[in-house]
Parts: structure tokens; C-alpha cells; sequence
């Protein structure tokens, strides 16, 4: 079955990223999560609740529920704000004194507590204000989801933010195969992408398109947290230092590539975000 794709052309979708990222999206202003605190949040997390609940933020979402999830993740939690129906970081932190001795004003800490041992110590997370009626149909289920995070300066991020925009809102249907390489598309100058370090052969050198296989590999690292299986995955000749060892994915244009076929009955949307040295993808079920 062919592949469905949510897609313009390239350099339009560029600039689309550049401005969802930079204008869109605000700037941070507090410490990213760790990447366990963000598979915490990710759990309490209702998207189509939160876009209900806060049409601000819904209004600037352009239809990505991860872009949701960034939002609380880096503004609402602090905010705040509920992240579903069931659960609230303040008024869990609030209910809880002696958490406040280890989190502080963490409060992505405060979520990944609740998931690991709060909610098993049936301990209530329950938020105090709460919609009279907020009827939400759900829209879609994550699967997967996971973050790495490079330097905002380099010339590779300029190649990280090229790669998750041509990335950002795919949809793979039933029965289709999503190729890394051929979504993130050819790396050329005209394309926008500059030269960056690359893994040649086992040895460091400059090449166009650097950074793009962070994209991939995250992507991978998503796929492996959603259970999803690659069929055909290559890992680099050298040790990345932003993934474990095992789970990052390298791509070369007509040669290497990160594939994996969608075997759900509905489609499969793959959304990347990269904005201030965080790079996340996250894949949701449509429902």
C-alpha cells in the first residue's frame, strides 16, 4: 500500500518548522525533562484533553499532539496545568510534603514519581479544578516516544531542524513502509542542508547533511519504545554520544536507510520536534 505523506515540498516545509518552532512555540524558559521524566509525562499525558482544556495552546498546535506535550512538558507543568482528567504535577507536589525535599521545583520529577511509585501508593494526583463538562473523543494513542539533545550552535543542528521538519507529520498507512532517508529527503545544498561532521569508514569527517542521522536514531529510539520492528536499520561505524549503544540508526542516500512497515490497522503519524538543542519524535496511533 502506498505510503501517505503530509507534505508541501521540501523548502516549504522547512521554513513551516522554522517558524512553528521559533514563533509558534515559545521559548524556553525552563530545564528540559529528562528523558525518563518525559516517558513519565508522556503517560499521564492526554493530548486531545489538553486541547480541549487550553484552546491558547491548541490554537498553535497546527494538529500535532506533540507539540502538546512539549508545551506542558516545558510550559504548562510549571503552569499549572492539568495534564489529563486524572492528573495534576502541583497539586500532586502540594498533597505530597515530603516529595518537595527531593524535587524541589522540578516538577517533570514530581510526574516520574507518580508513575514509578505514587500511583501504586495510591497516592492522589487527582487535579482540584476540573471542567464542569469536557466530552473528549479521542483522537490518537502514543505509541512511542523519545528525546536526545544536541548543541543549538553547531552547524549540525541546522541540519537536525532541516531533517525533523520534512519528518514532522508523517503519515505511514496500513500496510506501508516508512523510509527515513527518503521522508527526510535528498541532503543537498539547495535542499538547505550545510556541512557538518560525519562518520566516514570509522573515521570523523565533514560532510553534507551532518546531523541528519540524529534524526533517524531518535526516530529508531521512538520505534523501540512503541515495540515497532525495523526492517532495515544500520548502526553507525562509531559510537554516538547522544544514544545508548544499540539504538541509534544511521542513513546514507541511496545506500543505508531506517525502514519499518506499519502493521496497525490505522495509520501511523510520525512527529519530530528540534528546537533549542532538544530533538524528540514521538509516533501516534490514529484512532
Amino acid at each position: 500500500m502506498k505510503q501517505a505523506k503530509i507534505h508541501i515540498n521540501k523548502m516549504l516545509i522547512s521554513v513551516v518548522f522554522m517558524a512553528f518552532a521559533f514563533v509558534l512555540m515559545p521559548k524556553l524558559t525552563a530545564e528540559a525533562a529528562t528523558n525518563d521524566e518525559l516517558q513519565a509525562c508522556a503517560k499521564v499525558f492526554d493530548a486531545d484533553y489538553y486541547a480541549a482544556m487550553y484552546p491558547d495552546v491548541a490554537a498553535k498546535c497546527d494538529g500535532s499532539p506533540l507539540y502538546l506535550l512539549n508545551h506542558y512538558v516545558l510550559f504548562g507543568i510549571y503552569e499549572g496545568r492539568n495534564a489529563s482528567a486524572t492528573f495534576n504535577a502541583t497539586d500532586y507536589m502540594n498533597r505530597n510534603a515530603d516529595l518537595v525535599a527531593v524535587y524541589g521545583d522540578n516538577m517533570p520529577g514530581y510526574v516520574y514519581h507518580y508513575v514509578n511509585a505514587g500511583q501504586a501508593e495510591g497516592r492522589d494526583a487527582t487535579p482540584a479544578i476540573q471542567p464542569l463538562e469536557l466530552a473528549v473523543p479521542k483522537t490518537s494513542t502514543l505509541l512511542g516516544i523519545y528525546s536526545t539533545d544536541y548543541n543549538a550552535e553547531a552547524a549540525r543542528a541546522t541540519n537536525i531542524s532541516i531533517a525533523a521538519a520534512n519528518v514532522n507529520g508523517t503519515v505511514v498507512a496500513p500496510g506501508a513502509t516508512f523510509s527515513a532517508s527518503k521522508t527526510i529527503g535528498p541532503r543537498t545544498s539547495e535542499n538547505g542542508f550545510v556541512e557538518a561532521p560525519v562518520f566516514i569508514n570509522k573515521e570523523h569527517a565533514m560532510g553534507l547533511g551532518g546531523g541528519v542521522c540524529q534524526v533517524s536514531s531518535t526516530i529508531y529510539a521512538a520505534m523501540k519504545t512503541a515495540d515497532i520492528k525495523a526492517t532495515e536499520r544500520h548502526a553507525h561505524s562509531l559510537p554516538v554520544n547522544y544514544l545508548p549503544e544499540g539504538w541509534d540508526a544511521t542513513i546514507s542516500w541511496g545506500a543505508l536507510d531506517l525502514k519499518f512497515v506499519n502493521t496497525y490497522d490505522s495509520n501511523l503519524v510520525i512527529w519530530t520536534t528540534a528546537n533549542n538543542g532538544k530533538l524528540t519524535a514521538a509516533i501516534y496511533l490514529q484512532n
